[in-house]
This record gives structure tokens, sequence and C-alpha cells, in this order.
């Protein structure tokens, strides 16, 4: 069963913080080749945040220095800790394969960020 749960979403000052939490299907996809996505209404979707070959992390300009990525293996889960929130971030967010995405995208979690 392909399964993408996000989850850890909800309404935040800005300045706040909130933690995404992602549960990965196992047997589907690869948890190291994970990353975090974002749409904005009106826009297109957006990676913000993956881990690369090598064990290291992308971040996108607009997220860097605030945004930390980060998986438990064992869980099969992945995380985005969002710090230093702004209204620009309200987004649904999403997690899936990266950079390229797979056809399966879960429900997302709603993020809103108030001024």
């Amino acid at each position: 069963q392909v399964q993408l749960v996000e989850s850890g979403g909800g309404l935040v000052e800005a300045g706040g913080s909130l933690r995404l939490s992602c549960e990965v299907s196992r047997t589907f996809f690869i948890i190291n080749a994970m990353g975090w996505y974002r749409q904005a209404p009106g826009k297109q979707r957006e990676l913000v945040a993956r881990f690369t070959t090598g064990g290291s992390t992308y971040y996108a300009d607009p997220v860097k220095g605030r945004f930390t990525i980060s998986k438990i293996n064992a869980k099969n889960t992945v995380y985005l800790q969002m710090d230093s929130l702004k209204p620009e971030d309200t987004a649904v967010y999403y997690c899936n394969a990266a950079p390229k995405p797979s056809q399966y995208w879960g429900q997302g979690t709603q993020v809103t960020v108030s001024s």
C-alpha cells in the first residue's frame, strides 16, 4: 500500500514554530530520498527541503536557515522543523520523493501563519 501521511500543520503567529511529520510507506519510498513540498493558494507546488545523495540536505532559498529536514529511519518518518515562520510560508505542505516526486501524493497538512 502506497502511503504518505502528513501531519503537524496548524495556525501559528509569525515568528512561531511548527514541526511537520510524514509517515512514509517503506515498501514504496526510499526515506533517504524524500523531501518536503508546499503549495500556496494560486501558486505551483514547490520543493522546499530534501535529502541529497551523500546524506546532506538541500533547502530552497526562502526557507534556508529556518527549516530543518530530518528523519527517523526506524519509524519510516520524515520531519520538517519550521522556525521563524512568516506569513509567506502559508501553504499546504506535502512530502514525496525528491527531487523528482512520485505520482502519489498524500493529503498534505495546512500551515497558516498569521501576521
